[in-house]
């Protein structure tokens, strides 16, 4: 026998390759039995023998599923439609990159397939912690287990039962508010509520419905009196919903009395007690009351006070007639052509031009106003009049800070620079050369300004500052309004700081001029009263209307009350003397 003969080994170094074919020669990390340089491909088995990715997959050590499912393969294309670097990788290994490892890949991608099906498991709990959060939001009032609506309805029907075929009328709602515990104003919202004002009329059936549903919707005062007033299905409440609840005040309350025949005036009187409501009640300036803002204000309290003060006139928050004719008197004053609109140059004239020109042109650029008016007929309406006095008269309260805070704030940046206050200080500074008045040099003012105001931040006053400051009304008429800015000049800081924090139920500033107008209105009023040698001061048409009007609780007791208020027909001086126009 021969020896078998020694098998010749190829020397070391690469082996020779095809032209144009590479080899990928690499040992894969993680993958040590297969050393560099020897092919990853298996040699065939022989006959009978079992192919080695078979065997592997026997034993478990061949990874992944012997046939890939189609979940498997949605996973897959979900892997690499939300993975980019996946997308990537995926790219370049198909464009045969050599930094691009078929195992990274694998890793990549089994890993990521991991995480999707983590996250699909997790997804269906529930978030347990939510069950043991008590409710904290009602938007129509804290529900009050204490409220017997079946005890509330048996007192409505025995109330109706009295009025003939169980049908109230507007003159009967006085009861039927009582019997559901509301004040007695309440009656007007309550028959329209109802749909009263549609048929004159309401019937039992049809109010009991109406008061159940407000009852187990509504569990405060203030979201049952939003649902009466709005319109259905609205969440607040515009100046339009007021006009009736106003009207049946006007008729029915006895310290109005003396102006239930005059009814031009009623539209006046409405109109200004609207915006006096929206001035102190709508603090989001938007126009809308909603329940919350109703909820902070004491609008409702002062509604249940109508029932118990018959002077109208000890209620000044909203409902003061001499108030109202104060404001009134104001605007026919500065109205020359009586429209019942003003412009620029009436409101310039208003004590005595006291406010700047440019403070004016402010107010009529729309920074405070809403109508269109404004912008494209620069015409100012006794609506916005209403607002202008109240902020000019008192600039202590919030809405008057924000009324001349945005007057002021001429980028509407939220802020007043250094720039903005001596662009209004300086008509000031013109204006006291003019009286022969020295005035101090804007850098003096500003320190004072400053040091009064103390800013939270360095070289701007924001409306948070002004309203912290108790001397806000110093601030403003400092810069816009010349005779209030002298009269703050004669008195001392010591004495204005004693008067804003003087404590007790002291009367407001604009409470201070209503009050010292309307005496004034009445001495010139009795002026033109009768002399006693019988003869009579010749007073307009109009001039004697107003007269007529003055509330007769203030007048002297040793004068009648003026008779006969319907007498007067005012459309007779509409040519002649422009009168008065009711809207």
């Amino acid at each position: 026998m021969c020896p078998p003969q020694p098998v010749e080994c190829a020397p070391p170094g690469p082996a020779p390759t095809a032209p144009g074919r590479r080899r990928m020669e690499r040992a894969e990390p993680g993958r040590p039995d297969r050393p560099a340089g020897r092919s990853c491909r298996p040699e065939p088995a022989g006959p009978g023998q079992a192919q080695p990715r078979e065997q592997e997959r026997e034993r478990g050590a061949w990874p992944g599923p012997r046939r890939p499912t189609r979940a498997d393969m949605r996973l897959r294309e979900l892997s690499l439609r939300q993975d980019p670097d996946l997308r990537q990788e995926l790219a370049s290994l198909a464009r045969g990159c050599d930094f691009v490892l078929p195992s990274r890949f694998k890793k990549r991608l089994k890993a990521f397939q991991q995480v999707q099906v983590q996250t699909k498991k997790e997804e269906p709990l529930p978030p347990a912690s939510s069950q043991s959060i008590p409710t904290f939001y009602f938007p129509r009032g804290r529900p009050q287990g204490t409220v017997n609506v079946d005890a509330v309805i048996a007192k409505i029907e025995r109330t109706f039962a009295q009025f003939p075929h169980e049908r109230a009328t507007m003159e009967d709602m006085g009861k039927v508010a009582k019997a559901c515990g509301c004040p007695l104003y309440w009656k007007g919202p309550l028959f329209c509520g109802a749909g009263g004002e549609r048929t004159g009329a309401v019937s039992v059936h049809k109010f009991v419905a109406m008061w159940r549903k407000v009852l187990q919707t509504c569990h405060d005062a203030a979201a049952r009196f939003l649902h009466l007033l709005a319109s259905p299905g609205c969440p607040y409440l515009v100046q339009d919903d007021f006009v009736p609840f106003l009207q049946d005040v006007v008729n029915t309350h006895p310290g109005l009395a003396f102006l239930k025949e005059a009814s031009e005036f009623h539209s006046r009187y409405i109109t200004t007690v609207i915006q006096r409501i929206f001035y102190t009640v709508n603090r989001s300036w938007s126009g809308r009351i909603t329940c919350a803002e109703l909820r902070r204000s004491t609008f409702l309290q002062n509604v249940a006070l109508l029932e118990e003060e018959a002077d109208i006139n000890q209620l000044t928050e909203y409902f003061s007639y001499e108030h109202f004719y104060v404001i009134y008197c104001k605007f026919w004053e500065l109205d020359t052509d009586h429209d019942l609109l003003i412009d620029s140059q009436d409101l310039a004239r208003h004590n005595d031009h006291a406010i700047s020109t440019k403070m004016i042109e402010r107010i009529f650029s729309g920074a405070v106003t809403r109508g269109r008016k404004v912008q494209k007929e620069g015409k100012l309406s006794y609506a916005d009049f209403v607002w202008f006095l109240i902020s000019e008269e008192d600039k202590k309260t919030p809405t008057s800070i924000e009324y001349w805070f945005r007057c002021m704030d001429l980028d509407g940046d939220g802020a007043l620079s250094m720039f903005e206050l001596e662009y209004f200080y300086e008509e000031q500074c013109r204006r006291l050369d003019s009286m022969a008045i020295e005035a101090l040099p804007f850098e003096d003012c500003l320190c004072q300004m400053l040091d009064l105001v103390k800013p939270q931040s360095e070289g701007k006053i924001t409306l948070h500052d002004l309203k912290k400051c108790k001397l806000a009304n110093v601030f403003f008429d400092t810069f816009f309004n010349i005779e209030k800015y002298l009269d703050h000049e004669q008195k001392e800081q010591v004495s204005l700081l004693r008067e804003s924090e003087s404590e007790g139920p002291e009367l407001s500033d604009w409470e201070k001029y209503a009050a010292e107008e309307y005496d004034i209105l009445v001495a010139e009023e009795a002026a033109g009263e009768p002399w006693e040698d019988g003869y009579e001061a010749e007073l307009s048409p109009v001039d004697q209307k107003l007269c007529a009007l003055r509330s007769p609780l203030a007048q002297r007791p040793f004068f009648e009350a003026p008779s006969a208020l319907g007498a007067v027909e005012l459309y007779e001086y509409e040519c002649g003397d422009a009168h008065l126009q009711p809207s």
